[in-house]
Formats: C-alpha cells, structure tokens, sequence
C-alpha cells in the first residue's frame, strides 16, 4: 500500500477538490441552510430590528459591519456544502438538533450561561447547533483526507490526556450547580463517553475540530454578548473545548442509534457515513 506521504503534489490536489466537490446534494442543503436563515428571520424579526437599531449613521458601515459573523458564516456555508450527502448528513442534522437543545437546556436552566433574551433556551439558536456538527464533520473529513499517517498509538496517548484534562477541567466549572440533577446528568454523561472509546483517533480529530470552530463561536457569543457565563469570561476555556466534547458525544450517539437501526429495522433506514469516516 502507497505510503500517503509521498503521493505528490498532483494527488493532493485531486484529493482536495474531491473533497470540496459539489454533489447535487450540496445544493439541497444549501437550499434547506438557506429557508431555516429566513424562517428565523421572519420568526423573530423584532430581535433583528433590535440589532440593526444600534447601527449609527455617524460611522461608516464597514467600522459596523459584524465580519467575525459573516467569516463564521461564510466559512460554515462552504464546509457544509463540500461533499454533501443528505443520507449521511441526515444523521448528523438530527443528533445536533437533539443534542443542542438537550445542552442549551441545561445550560441555560442552571444559569451557567443566559442569553440576552432570558430565554432558557431560545429556540432561534438550536439550528446553529446542527449547522455547527456539519461543518465539524467536514472539518474533520479534511484532516483524515490530509493526514499523513500519524501512527494510531500517538492518538491513544492523546486520548487519554485531552480527555481527562477537558473533564478535570469542567468539574471546577459547574462546581456551582452540583445540586442541580441536569449537571449531575452531564457530568455522568461526559464520564462515560470518554472511558468508553470506540476509535481513539476518530475521537481525538472530532475533539479537535469542534474545539476549533467553537474558539470563533465563542469569542463572538460572548463579546457580543449574545450569551453570557456566570464566570463573565469571554470566553471561558472549557466553554471552547466543550464543543469538542458535544461533537464527540454526538458522534457516539449517533452510532448507538444506528446500530439499533440495524437491528430492529430496514437497513435503508440507516444510511451510511461516507469514507473516510468509522461507522462502527
């Protein structure tokens, strides 16, 4: 078998734009990305009055203009369309949709994080939760695509620091809401995902990855002030590695639902992750 290292420059290339292809698919998403923006929109219209009201016509748009914003949507856009494959992007919507409205909630009902809205949780930011996971998972598509075949036991001995160091990292943070049965819950959840790994190098790239975009999310949310932790950091650390682990605890939660699929029901049902990506 080649060695990926010394495929030449040309195959890098193809794997590339094979990566980013358009796939009748990409249009679909882009298509259904497109009405959930405007739905939104439409739904709550007084908040985005609200947030053109503090435009001042004494400074020039361009100073007013939010490009932080429109870079994280610009570069969201591009990722979730590269390779699209609504069989296996399905999934993905689904368990973010879920799983961002089972985070938002208890994050917002122990008062770890408030939106401006005290709404607990707003439903105009569970989408973004979904959208989030795709690029993620277009992210981390393009690592495996580009790795140059790092040995399997280098991730395990990452693993088995990162994880350990994000948890130790969160039992200090929602110290303060220790009496509430939704942390309990999280930090019960958190606990057997990492000491229950099914592909180390899967879950240390998808760690990574989440981690990454949720540094632009982050500094956006909280210094625009869109939501606010108790800590008043902007933002706290482990709020930027908790997209890691959400993004890793989808993934396994995903494959426990299609292995009852499986099971219990047709397999047209279950779709497939397109390659590289682990299905079991």
């Amino acid at each position: 078998m080649k060695d990926k290292n010394s495929l030449p420059a040309a195959s890098w290339m193809q794997q590339i734009r094979r990566f980013f292809q358009w796939t009748p698919d990409s249009s679909r998403l882009m298509s259904a990305f497109m009405a959930i923006i405007a739905l939104i929109l439409v739904v709550w219209w007084p908040l985005v009055e609200e947030y053109l009201s503090y435009f001042d016509a004494r400074y020039s748009i361009w100073v007013q203009i939010d490009w932080l914003l429109i870079g994280i949507f610009l570069l969201m856009s591009i990722l979730i369309m590269a390779g699209a494959d609504l069989k296996a992007d399905s999934w993905i919507v689904f368990v973010g949709l879920c799983g961002g409205l089972a985070i938002e909630g208890w994050g917002t009902q122990t008062h770890i994080w408030t939106y401006y809205t005290l709404e607990r949780p707003p439903l105009w930011i569970i989408p973004a939760w979904p959208i989030a996971s795709l690029s993620i998972d277009r992210l981390v598509r393009f690592w495996r695509v580009m790795d140059r075949g790092i040995p399997a036991h280098y991730y395990k001995i990452l693993y088995w620091i990162v994880f350990p160091v994000f948890y130790f990292l969160m039992i200090p943070f929602v110290m303060p809401t220790l009496d509430k049965s939704l942390t309990l819950l999280a930090l019960l959840s958190c606990a057997l995902i990492i000491l229950s790994p099914t592909d180390y190098t899967f879950a240390v790239q998808t760690f990574v990855a989440g981690s990454a975009l949720g540094i632009f999310l982050e500094v956006w949310g909280t210094t625009r002030e869109c939501w606010t932790y108790y800590t008043l950091e902007t933002p706290p650390l482990f709020a930027v590695l908790a997209h890691g682990l959400a993004a890793v605890a989808f993934w396994r939660v995903s494959l426990i639902f299609k292995k009852l699929l499986k099971r219990y029901a047709a397999p047209t049902w279950v779709g497939r992750s397109p390659q590289p990506f682990p299905d079991d």
